[in-house]
């Protein structure tokens, strides 16, 4: 028979990605992630293997944790999605005046060790690439650009990415707040604005 687990395997990853979160991946050393997993050095190599191993099943939690209900903010219905996409953008400038210099531990693997390994570079990419899509159905929700071609939707979502990520490891970085709060005013301006090509919005053609 089997012996039991002598550690609780969800505490320990919450820790790992605690310690990620806070080091970065490649200063995350192993007795930094044991004293964060509560873990002695046999048992985290029974369990994880390798911190490889374990680094993807952190980037797994914090996909269930923080970017779901990120797609969720941007993708439910009920509000006009340029308020969605705009809330989200505020949520970052609220987190840094609360003291919280985390930024995003997906930017900070893009950013990292996705950038020479493979199989956590493929993870990263499609998390990334859940935002993105939820941008884009936030814009097709949107008064603003719901007349706009597809294709001027699918860059303005790439662009609000590559934002999102810019800004998150601009907290990371200890960027200034007044930075901050002047780029996420920035993204507000920007989306108030259409594409040249784009048809005006139906509510302004009413008033016209």
């Amino acid at each position: 028979m089997a012996r039991p687990r002598e550690f609780d395997p969800d505490q320990a990853l919450e820790g790992a990605m605690n310690v990620f979160w806070e080091h970065g991946y490649d200063a995350a050393s192993l007795p930094f992630l044991l004293d964060g997993m509560g873990l002695s050095r046999g048992s985290f190599y029974k369990a994880y293997a390798d911190k490889k191993s374990l680094f993807i099943k952190v980037l797994n939690r914090y996909e269930t944790e923080t970017l779901t209900p990120i797609i969720a903010l941007l993708a439910t219905q009920g509000r006009d999605g340029l308020e969605r996409i705009n809330d989200l953008f505020e949520r970052i400038t609220s987190a840094v005046a609360d003291g919280d210099r985390r930024g995003c531990l997906l930017c900070s693997a893009a950013a990292g060790p996705a950038a020479v390994d493979g199989d956590i570079s493929e993870l990263v990419h499609i998390q990334l690439r859940r935002i993105e899509d939820a941008f884009l159905v936030a814009l097709t929700q949107s008064v603003q650009f719901e007349q706009c071609d597809r294709e001027d939707r699918v860059q303005m979502a790439s662009l609000l990415l590559t934002q999102y990520m810019g800004l998150r490891m601009l907290v990371r970085s200890n960027g200034a707040l007044d930075t901050i709060t002047h780029a996420t005013t920035a993204v507000r301006e920007v989306l108030r604005r259409q594409p040249p090509g784009c048809q005006k919005p139906r509510a302004a053609q009413a008033g016209a």
